[in-house]
């Protein structure tokens, strides 16, 4: 609740309902289905490990990918990560305040990312790389795709809980803060995932083209 003489809007934190395993049933949820999206983007970076240098025809990955403007997306994102532990930091200190601005600078780096996503398929489009062009650009759009739709997913649940803090702060902390906890668990994944992909696709990529 808000204490009145206080530099910042605070609110009580309480604690997370125990259970037989001590973990709350809500982030082992989590944690079954970020292991199972491992499992997904495991055999979509298979399945462009295996597609591609099949391409008969180009363009091919050294003519289309730019990795300066990959790296500085890439940054942004890692950014992301880390406006997402000032956020989680702020809400269990109680600082609501604190909480919304890195929560909201956490989905403005996110949806920044999505920018130089679109930016980058429209680049790629122009110069005739698209998902029907050969199996290069198949396996690389649906792997990549797959990444923003979980991006926008994740910028969607951020701004929502931007949203509900003005409507119910108390929700934001209660359970030491489980709910802002299982956003910040979606989103690391989602930005560890991205550093694999950037690694395996653009980096590693390129160097053997």
């Amino acid at each position: 609740m808000e204490q009145a003489g206080s530099h910042h809007q605070t609110v009580e934190v309480g604690h997370a309902p125990s259970t037989t395993t001590g973990i709350d049933h809500r982030k082992m949820l989590i944690w079954a289905f970020l292991a199972s999206e491992c499992m997904f983007f495991g055999s979509f970076i298979a399945t462009y490990l295996v597609y591609e240098d099949q391409s008969l025809v180009g363009p091919y990955p050294a003519e289309v990918f730019s990795i300066p403007v990959t790296s500085v997306s890439t940054f942004v994102l890692l950014m992301s990560s880390f406006m997402m532990v000032l956020a989680y930091s702020a809400v269990r200190k109680g600082d609501i305040l604190g909480f919304r601005a890195w929560i909201l600078c956490t989905a403005l780096l996110g949806a920044t990312f999505l920018g130089f996503q679109v930016y980058e398929f429209t680049e790629f489009a122009q110069q005739g790389l698209t998902p029907r062009t050969n199996l290069f650009g198949s396996s690389f759009f649906t792997l990549t795709g797959f990444h923003g739709a979980h991006v926008t997913v994740g910028v969607i649940w951020l701004l929502s809980l931007f949203g509900y803090s003005y409507i119910n702060p108390s929700v934001l902390s209660r359970d030491e803060g489980l709910n802002v906890d299982l956003a910040a668990l979606y989103w690391h994944f989602v930005d560890v995932v991205w550093i694999v992909i950037f690694t395996v696709v653009y980096l590693i990529g390129v160097v053997e083209n």
